[in-house]
């Protein structure tokens, strides 16, 4: 394109300020974030510090108590924790061996993730570590059929929906819920002991929502 007239220096100084600021976003390729982060910064699966061992055993405790030694020393072989990205993989020692012959960057899981810390350090729990401490749960609650959906979108549960609970529960202790077949469906808290529950109202919270089966779908990117 030719430009004449008094116009040639502005229509010029305008097409090429147009190919500058068009054509410059074409060059700059952004590598994605979690590319970026690999390199800056270089995770390792390892074992639990004092502390961190502390905080996820106390956590077990609360639902299982002393029973954690059990998922330590099955039958079927000895398991571990290992620290992965700040997630805990419940694993056993065999497929840990064999996963220290994978590269740091190629490593994205290994075993189960039972909980990740978070940024303050304070370890929560996921769902996916509800199959292994059904087993071995002192406090169990029973969820009616009319209030299972309720607790698998999140909600806590409320004395209407109670169907049992464990004998001599305490106030704030772990429970695994059931459903009325005995099927686990998460773990909470109980906002009341079991004296309390029988004298609380159908719309009072019984139990605190703390993870349910339900988050397989609906944080399905997280849990991993």
């Amino acid at each position: 394109m030719r430009c004449q007239g008094k116009h040639q220096g502005s229509l010029a100084f305008a097409c090429c300020r147009w190919q500058i600021t068009n054509f410059e976003p074409a060059l700059v390729v952004q590598e994605p974030r979690e590319l970026c982060l690999r390199k800056t910064r270089t995770f390792k699966m390892r074992p639990l510090t004092e502390e961190e061992t502390r905080s996820v055993f106390e956590k077990l405790a609360n639902y299982i108590g002393e029973n954690i030694k059990l998922l330590i020393d099955r039958p079927d072989g000895n398991f571990c924790f290992r620290l992965h990205q700040e997630r805990v993989y419940y694993i056993s020692e065999e497929i840990m061996r064999k996963a220290t012959n994978i590269g740091r960057d190629n490593l994205i899981s290994v075993g189960t993730c039972i909980g990740k810390f978070t940024k303050t350090r304070r370890f929560r729990l996921h769902i996916t570590a509800l199959d292994f401490m059904a087993p071995y749960a002192k406090y169990k609650l029973w969820v009616k059929p009319s209030g299972e959906q309720s607790f698998l979108y999140g909600n806590h549960i409320l004395k209407a929906s109670l169907g049992r609970i464990t004998e001599n529960t305490p106030q704030y202790q772990g429970v695994i819920i059931y459903s009325m077949s005995d099927l686990p469906l998460g773990f909470g808290a109980t906002s009341r002991s079991t004296q309390d529950c029988r004298r609380a109202n159908p719309t009072d919270i019984v139990c605190f929502h703390q993870a349910d089966v339900g988050e397989y779908l609906r944080s399905e990117n997280t849990l991993t």
